[in-house]
């Protein structure tokens, strides 16, 4: 089977491979999906976008280990990637998911101008089926249709406190607060998936204490120290819920979906290339 990833008025063939059949299904489920762009900022040599799904790692490849033009799916960053290089100095197990069916060097042309610009403009693009079956769905999710919309709005479009976070121009403003958002949204992220991680090997309440506090305190930081509103009160939200009868497990993957968007929309403010290049020559 294969897909199209399209960005920039081209369009690349990957071709699916291997036999992560549960990530697969997932990511096929999914489409058509539309997609915001992100330049890494420790592997280097990939082009990725925040993915709409929650799997553990199937199939467990190194990262390292992952070739040029691999398509894969990083779980605990929940992205999916393309790579044109060899990555760098990183640790991770990720899930093989197919291969670019196209020359390597215009994928790397496209990261060279997502590279250049992510700060000053968003790329979007698309991820389609090109042929073959697309899975059924899976069964109704047992979440409230409210938190459901509000899962849905955020991934459409970016919140307009996000949008906003860069407008300031007070003192140390808007690095501070837009820094201050990606760190605590990511931590989030990351805790929740550790959090996920544990199931079934410690006692629940313990799990939906521990997502509370983590919850809690990102939300609280995003509306005291980085002026958000909207999105704070998702987060408590779904603190809120962390104390509540709704199933752990869906309830973890959508905490673990929406800190993951969050930390999305937040990152494609922030011009990273040019960062680097003032911290390199502020060093230097």
């Amino acid at each position: 089977m294969h897909l199209h990833f399209s960005a920039e008025g081209q369009s690349w063939p990957i071709k699916l491979t291997g036999n992560a059949e549960r990530t697969r299904n997932a990511m096929l489920r999914t489409l058509p999906m539309p997609l915001q762009l992100h330049t890494p900022k420790i592997a280097g040599s990939h082009i990725y976008w925040h993915a709409p799904f929650v799997e553990d790692v199937e199939g467990a490849t190194h990262v390292l280990d992952a070739p040029a033009g691999a398509f894969l799916y990083w779980p605990v960053r929940q992205f999916l990637e393309i790579t044109f290089a060899p990555l760098q100095a990183e640790t991770a197990q990720v899930t093989l998911l197919g291969v670019l069916d196209a020359p390597i060097e215009s994928i790397a042309s496209l990261a060279a101008t997502l590279k250049r610009d992510q700060g000053r403009r968003i790329i979007s693009g698309s991820l389609t089926p090109d042929d073959g079956e697309i899975p059924p769905s899976t069964s109704p999710s047992p979440l409230p249709a409210d938190m459901l919309s509000a899962h849905q709005r955020l991934w459409k479009e970016m919140p307009a406190d996000i949008a906003q976070v860069t407008a300031s121009r007070a003192i140390m403003h808007p690095a501070g607060p837009v820094f201050a958002a990606e760190g605590e949204a990511r931590v989030l992220h990351e805790l929740l998936w550790w959090t996920r991680a544990e199931i079934g090997k410690r006692d629940e309440r313990v799990l939906r204490q521990t997502a509370e506090l983590a919850l809690n305190k990102a939300a609280t930081r995003l509306r005291d120290f980085c002026h958000m509103d909207e999105t704070p009160a998702l987060l408590f939200t779904l603190e809120s819920a962390m104390n509540g009868p709704l199933h752990f497990n869906a309830l973890i993957d959508e905490a673990i979906t929406v800190a993951g968007r969050i930390g999305a929309w937040i990152d494609l403010l922030i011009p990273w290339n040019d960062l680097n290049e003032s911290f390199r020559k502020a060093l230097d």
